[in-house]
C-alpha cells in the first residue's frame, strides 16, 4: 500500500492482442506514473483481467477527465472497468447480530487506521452492541427481524444504507438471510463471512456439521452475498487443522480467529479494488 495518492484502474474484457499496450500506452501518453500493475488471462473463459495503480499527481487531469478520455478505449475493448481515488475513503456499513468477534476486530483495525475506511453505521437485529458501537462515535441502528416483518425490516436496512451513503455492506456474523431484493440492489457490494470452508457446510451450524462429518480441517470463507445462500463468489479463505480430540466448542473457538482474519483480508482486497468478479468466480490481485 502506497502512502501517496493514487488512482486504481481495475477492469476485465475479452482477451485479445494489445490490451496492455492500449491501456498502459494511454497512461504513458499523459505522463502517468504506474506504481503497481497486475494482469491475468483466463484461458478457459477467454477473458483478461487488469489492475493498475497510477500516481495521481503524475497525470495532468482530474479523475473525471481520466474517465472521459479513457472511455473510448474501454468501449473499443468491450471492457467492464472502474477507477477509484485512494484519497476518497470507502463508506462501510457493518451488519452484526449477537457474536462480537468480527465486529470488535473491524473496529480495532479501523481505529488503528489499518483499514482506510469510514464506518458509516452499524445495523443489528439486536441491541446488544449499541453502547459499544456508540462509544466509538459510530451511529447504531437496531432493526429487529422476525418471520413476520422481514420485508419491512430489509426495506429499512436498504433505507439506512442509502441514507449513510454506503459503498460496502459487511455482514460481520449477521445471522439472518438477506432479502433477494437487497442482494440484487447491492450485487458485488455485500460481503459476508461464513464459518466454514465453502462450498462445504453451508447454512447454519457448520462447525456441528463438520464435527459430525469428522473433518480434519475447518475454515472460514469471505464471499459476496447473492440470493442463493452461501453460494456467492469467494474472495478469501483459510483453514486450521483439527483432530479427533477437538470438540464442537473447540472448533468454534478456533474458528473465531480464522473468521475475523479472513473477513479483514477479504474486505481489504475489496476496498482496494483487488477483486474482479467473473460469473461465480473471482480474480484477486493480492
Amino acid at each position: 500500500m502506497h502512502t501517496q495518492r493514487f488512482y486504481t484502474l481495475s477492469a476485465s474484457c475479452p482477451d485479445q492482442v494489445g490490451i496492455i499496450a492500449r491501456v498502459t500506452g494511454f497512461i504513458a501518453e499523459h505522463q502517468g506514473w504506474i506504481l503497481e500493475s497486475s494482469f491475468h488471462a483466463d484461458a478457459i473463459d477467454g477473458r483478461y483481467f487488469i489492475r493498475i495503480e497510477v500516481k495521481a499527481d503524475s497525470l495532468p487531469f482530474s479523475l473525471e477527465e481520466f474517465r472521459q478520455r479513457f472511455n473510448p478505449i474501454a468501449t473499443d475493448l468491450r471492457m467492464n472497468w472502474r477507477i477509484n481515488d485512494s484519497a476518497v475513503k470507502k463508506r462501510v456499513v457493518i451488519m452484526v447480530s449477537k457474536q462480537e468477534h468480527c465486529l470488535y476486530d473491524l473496529l480495532a483495525r479501523w481505529q488503528a487506521q489499518e483499514l482506510n475506511i469510514d464506518i458509516a453505521c452499524v445495523i443489528s437485529n439486536h441491541d446488544t452492541f449499541k453502547g459499544f458501537v456508540e462509544w466509538h462515535g459510530i451511529p447504531f441502528h437496531h432493526v429487529p427481524v422476525t418471520p413476520d416483518n422481514k420485508s419491512a425490516a430489509y426495506a429499512e436496512v436498504h433505507r439506512l444504507f442509502e441514507a449513510a451513503q454506503g459503498d460496502t455492506m459487511v455482514l460481520a456474523r449477521y445471522m439472518q438471510i438477506l432479502s433477494p431484493e437487497l442482494c440484487a440492489a447491492y450485487a458485488g457490494r455485500i460481503i459476508n463471512i461464513h464459518h466454514s470452508f465453502l462450498p462445504s457446510f453451508v447454512g447454519a451450524k457448520p462447525y456441528h456439521q463438520a464435527y459430525t462429518r469428522g473433518v480434519k480441517l475447518i475454515g472460514a470463507t469471505c464471499h459476496y452475498v447473492t440470493e442463493a445462500l452461501d453460494q456467492g463468489p469467494n474472495i478469501e479463505q483459510d483453514v486450521i487443522r483439527i483432530d479427533h480430540s477437538d470438540s464442537v466448542e473447540d472448533m468454534v473457538r478456533y474458528g473465531k480467529d480464522i473468521e475475523k482474519t479472513v473477513l479483514a483480508r477479504g474486505l481489504r482486497y475489496h476496498l482496494e479494488d483487488r477483486v474482479l468478479v467473473h460469473g461465480n468466480k473471482t480474480v484477486v490481485f493480492r
